[in-house]
């Protein structure tokens, strides 16, 4: 057994994870908004890229704190999740249904991100990485709006749709 690997190699590898995820979710965005029918969740995919934006510099903060290369690491998990809402695009495109699928697999993506900074936090304040902790928090708490403003889109209007139809 590797006795040389640390919670920081574990903290640095996670990181890079997210890292690459967030530089792939920002390219999937627009595409999410120009398949979306309503224009509310238009404007939500629109406005969680500008986010996504931020949370690549905040992130790009914390690789300098730490004194390492911003780099990503591939994360098969995040390209599955974007594959899938690439498929509810193809497959649902046209229907009452879109939207209501283009929320669940928005969701994903937030699920997946609040799960792996979550654990980032969990690990920073182990660490004792106080600034770190901090940047991470406040990313996270994004994430956790984003999921809430989905939610709302979808119970106040988008899922009713798609059953009504």
């Amino acid at each position: 057994m590797n006795m040389t690997k640390t919670l920081d190699d574990l903290f640095l590898d996670t990181l890079k994870d997210i890292y690459f995820a967030e530089r792939q979710i920002v390219k999937a965005l627009p595409k999410m908004a120009r398949a979306a029918q309503s224009d509310d969740l238009k404007e939500a995919f629109k406005n969680h890229r500008e986010e996504t934006e931020g949370q690549i510099e905040r992130l790009q903060q914390v690789f300098e704190l730490l004194g390492k290369p911003a780099r990503g690491k591939t994360c098969e998990a995040i390209q599955g999740i974007i594959e899938e809402g690439e498929e509810i695009i193809e497959d649902f495109k046209d229907t009452p249904a879109l939207d209501a699928g283009l929320i669940s697999a928005a969701q994903a993506v937030e699920h997946y991100e609040m799960a792996r900074y979550g654990t980032l936090i969990a690990w920073a304040k182990q660490l004792d990485k106080k600034e770190v902790v901090k940047l991470l928090e406040e990313t996270f708490e994004q994430e956790s709006t984003a999921d809430l403003e989905l939610s709302k889109l979808a119970e106040k209007s988008l899922n009713a749709h798609a059953k009504a139809a």
